[in-house]
Parts: C-alpha cells; structure tokens; sequence
C-alpha cells in the first residue's frame, strides 16, 4: 500500500484534529482574543438595538447558533421576566460564553455589548469564566508520538 505524501499530510491533520476534540483547551481560541482584563464579562442585549434586530438575533443564537436555550423556555429559570430584551441577554451571555469570550463573539450585528456586572438574578445564573490561563501552551500538547507516530505508521504500512 502506498500513500502520497498529501495524502500523510491529511491524515496526520485529521488526526490530530480529532486528538485535539479530545481535549478540548487544544481547540479554544488563545488568551490573545479574550476580551475581558482583570474579571469576568457577560455578554448582553445592547438597550439600544431595536426589537425586530433582538428577535433576529435570539432566533439565530436558540436556532443556527446552537446555544441551549431551555433555561430562557417557559418553566426555565430564567424565563421570567418574560421580555425579548431579558431572554436575548442571556441567549447571548451563553453563545459569548460557550465560544471562547471573543470579540466576535459577542456582537450579534450590533445588538449586544459587553459588561462586567453580573446580570443574573434569583434562580437564574449568568455563566461567567474568569481569565484563563495562556493556552497557547497546550497547542503544543500533542507529543511527538501522537502526530509523528501517525505518519511513522503509514510510512511503515507503505
């Protein structure tokens, strides 16, 4: 059996992407782009973005955006108050959250901004996460025998 040197080349990546899903500080952005200094953010609804840009936004972060958002559903603990602007805020807190605390990650076409008061209240908690630290250290945490041991393997089986 004989492989191209692209076709080494792609398995080792896939390889160590799926190593990398294993742990999964190896696929988290670098602290470079974490937008908080010193605390802990929230990401919510800006009170100067219109309804219809809110809904448009929740719709994309509850459907497409793939954030659990049974917690803002009836009977959740943060359904109450039952305002657009309420359920936005912590829809997008989640998405912000579950994504690494990006800039990015927190815009929603301008309807949301960022605080460093913690907006939850009651029963229902805001997730927070404190200032991690430097992951680029774990960007090297396959060892030689998880990614060069693959391609010594397919040299070998050639």
């Amino acid at each position: 059996m004989s492989f191209t040197f692209q076709t080494l080349l792609a398995l080792s990546y896939l390889y160590m992407v799926v190593v990398g899903a294993m742990d999964s500080t190896l696929l988290s952005p670098p602290e470079g782009n974490m937008t908080f200094l010193g605390g802990s953010n929230w990401c919510v609804a800006s009170p100067s973005a219109s309804q219809t840009d809110l809904q448009n936004a929740l719709d994309w972060v509850c459907g497409l955006g793939m954030t659990d958002c049974n917690q803002i559903r009836p009977g959740g603990p943060c359904y109450q108050p039952d305002t657009l602007f309420s359920h936005a805020s912590f829809a997008f807190n989640s998405y912000y959250q579950q994504n690494g605390n990006s800039d990015v990650a927190c815009n929603f076409g301008g309807t949301a901004t960022l605080t460093k008061n913690d907006p939850s209240y009651g029963k229902c908690k805001y997730v927070a996460s404190e200032p991690a630290k430097s992951r680029v250290a774990s960007i090297w945490k396959l060892h030689w025998w998880e990614s060069g041991g693959m391609l010594l393997l397919l040299y070998m089986i050639s």
